[in-house]
């Protein structure tokens, strides 16, 4: 039997025309294509697996997630995948759910609550099995969570929202971990470059930078807000060296502002780390591929994302919430001052 006699005769190929081709039964289809329950001998797959190629065969995932109740796939709601960050957390979620035959729809809210919103929508639409919303805010808005009724949890996310799990990192202590090692270097005057879009939460960030200042009985250092972005740093970077006494060293909210720090300071002629240090926060790629590498508060990414895919659609599903907070750790590179 040809392809072509199979899809002008009957239509779309069939579960059925690929056992007919293969000399196999419609069950034994059913565990190749879905790797399981029952294991087939490699010479009886090798034909199914022909049989599919020859005709052409694609399953239907409509017909599929309604025998099973199942789209067999999360949602994902980022602020912006083209931070390093995002987009290996997202990346993260994306391995670990595979591994327990979940695929994945991303969205980005480009730092939009509206956006988020809708977004939050559209996956309700496509009736996923679950969500994570990795807020652009420290408070999201849960409202389209909570009437979507579909099980969610907040990643990245420090909090502990009443009605969902959460997964995030300590940024307080993450933060004075940096501060700490800035001081350590002898810097007084210590600048914080933090974003914009927090909500009506502090940032932790700048929470742990102003406590680990005044523990060491040095004055506030000035703080500049910009955009979580490479450009937003680089503006902040400028609006430093303006400053009639800028300090001689700053820790940035994320890897992205810092890298656009740099880039300032480098036009500027200011040499890093010997005229002004610099420590940021994240741990992403970026951040190890920067001249000078930057000294980085590094989140866990992969425990992040393994945390957050068990408590969805893994072994703590149905359990009693979990606001987990996870330990960061600081990266030593050479932007700090070390060598």
């Amino acid at each position: 039997m040809t392809t072509s006699a199979v899809q002008t005769s009957r239509g779309p190929v069939t579960r059925k025309d690929v056992a007919r081709y293969a000399g196999v039964s419609t069950a034994v289809v059913s565990y190749v294509v879905n790797g399981g329950p029952k294991n087939v001998a490699p010479a009886t797959e090798a034909k199914v697996r022909e049989a599919i190629r020859v005709l052409g065969y694609r399953p239907n995932a409509a017909a599929r997630a309604l025998k099973l109740g199942s789209s067999e796939t999360i949602g994902v709601v980022v602020p912006d995948n083209t931070n390093p960050f995002f987009t290996q957390l997202a990346h993260a979620v994306e391995e670990a759910a595979s591994e327990l035959g979940y695929g994945m729809v991303l969205t980005n809210s480009d730092g939009s609550l509206t956006r988020e919103r809708k977004n939050i929508r559209t996956l309700a639409a496509r009736q996923v099995d679950g969500v994570f919303l990795a807020s652009c805010v420290f408070d999201p808005d849960v409202t389209e969570l909570e009437a979507s009724e579909i099980p969610s949890v907040l990643l990245n996310n420090a909090g502990s929202p009443p009605e969902f799990n959460s997964v995030g990192v300590d940024l307080q202590a993450g933060a004075r971990a940096a501060v700490e090692h800035l001081i350590g270097h002898g810097h007084t005057n210590i600048g914080l470059a933090i974003g914009t879009n927090t909500g009506n939460q502090l940032d932790g960030r700048e929470v742990g930078w102003l406590a680990t200042l005044h523990d060491a009985g040095l004055p506030d250092g000035p703080m500049l807000h910009g955009p979580f972005s490479r450009p937003g740093g680089y503006e902040v970077g400028k609006r430093f060296l303006s400053m009639a006494n800028r300090p001689t060293a700053i820790f940035a909210s994320n890897d992205m502002q810092a890298i656009g720090i740099l880039r300032a300071l480098h036009e500027a002629g200011v040499r890093v780390p010997e005229d002004l240090a610099l420590v940021s926060f994240d741990g992403s790629l970026d951040a190890e591929y920067s001249w000078p590498a930057l000294t980085t508060v590094a989140q866990p990414v992969r425990a992040m994302a393994e945390a957050a895919v068990q408590a969805l659609v893994g072994k703590g599903r149905g359990d009693a919430l979990q606001h987990q907070i996870l330990p960061t750790e600081l990266i030593i590179r050479q932007s700090c001052g070390c060598t």
